[in-house]
């Protein structure tokens, strides 16, 4: 089969492609014939070598396929069954056991850069109907990271408001899926190509932050003074003081990234005078992710794809993803 590999020392001149030995499927494993990747922040990192893996590591997170052989004792899926990857195969149910990227393909492990994977039948869940495999490999990541910040650690409504930050995969399913919730959104950006493209999509409100620096306050007067309920918080150290002024008292932020950097000045009196919660989010379990897809399925909703890359032209797809050119998902047809 044909694969994508990071060499040492990391870096988009050391992603090649290989040749390698088709994987066979052990007892409780099934053999995936990839059909498409899709492009998260952190499967950047890997692939400039921010993240230690070992040399040859397969990139890639997510991954959609069709079920092309199963080994003994496999139960869950046959033949032809269209399935979709978990960030972390390990996490089944429940609150998160193990901290850490071990278990994460692309990572820890061989990922989805490949045209045949073997994994635990566990490692999968179903595809959403009549979703293509270019649509549906733009979920594992960034979409379930959206859902477990809105509807897991909190509950988004009807009537909420709901504020996200730039034009990322994160960002744009938490505004499809607020819209869907019969949610406000309020969404953050500093081009105004891309702002209109929000407004496209259905944000009540768009800030153009780069104008207007104090933009936590202006979210916050856009709601009549309530302020906002969630905030899918996406910089970090240099957004979460603005994310704050942004919330309601009670409110709920979900801190999904550190693109401002991995330390910083938090104002922690505002913080709790203001009675907020502050949720870690790192994607989430399988049954997070088949919760995801019934609603999907439910909602009717489709991913924003930005451009389409085959696998041989991974080091351009990251190319541009590193030119934040792009509005929403980058994926790779394999």
């Amino acid at each position: 089969m044909k694969v994508a590999a990071v060499k040492k020392p990391g870096g988009l001149g050391n992603l090649v492609i290989e040749t390698r030995a088709d994987p066979k499927p052990k007892a409780g494993e099934v053999l995936v014939r990839v059909r498409a990747s899709s492009l998260n922040y952190h499967d950047f990192i890997v692939a400039l070598g921010g993240i230690p893996t070992p040399d040859g590591r397969i990139p890639m997170s997510d991954g959609a396929g069709e079920v092309v052989a199963v080994g003994e004792g496999v139960t869950k899926w046959k033949t032809g069954d269209r399935v979709i990857s978990l960030f972390f195969p390990n996490w089944q149910s429940g609150q998160v056991e193990a901290a850490g990227f071990a278990s994460v393909p692309g990572d820890g492990a061989d990922g989805f850069g490949c045209e045949l994977y073997a994994g635990p039948e566990t490692a999968f869940t179903r595809m959403p109907k009549d979703w293509t495999f270019d649509e549906a490999a733009t979920l594992p990541c960034a979409a379930l990271t959206a859902w477990r910040g809105m509807y897991v650690e909190t509950k988004t409504k009807p009537g909420d408001w709901v504020l996200v930050q730039g034009t990322g995969g994160v960002s744009i399913f938490a505004l499809q899926f607020a819209k869907a919730t019969g949610a406000r959104v309020i969404a953050t950006s500093s081009s105004d190509a891309k702002i209109e493209k929000l407004k496209a999509l259905g944000a009540d409100h768009v800030i153009n932050y780069k104008e207007t620096p104090e933009w936590g306050r202006k979210a916050f007067e856009m709601t009549g003074g309530r302020g906002v309920d969630e905030v899918v918080e996406i910089g970090g150290p240099g957004t979460m003081a603005q994310s704050i002024n942004a919330c309601r008292p009670g409110g709920h932020i979900s801190l999904i990234g550190v693109l401002t950097g991995v330390s910083g000045e938090v104002p922690t009196a505002a913080l709790f005078s203001r009675n907020i919660t502050l949720s870690g989010i790192t994607v989430g379990s399988r049954r997070h992710q088949e919760d995801m897809v019934e609603a999907i399925d439910a909602t009717g909703i489709r991913p924003v794809i930005d451009s389409r890359f085959p696998l041989d032209q991974i080091a351009a797809a990251f190319g541009h993803q590193a030119s934040q050119q792009h509005f929403g998902k980058i994926v790779l047809t394999i």
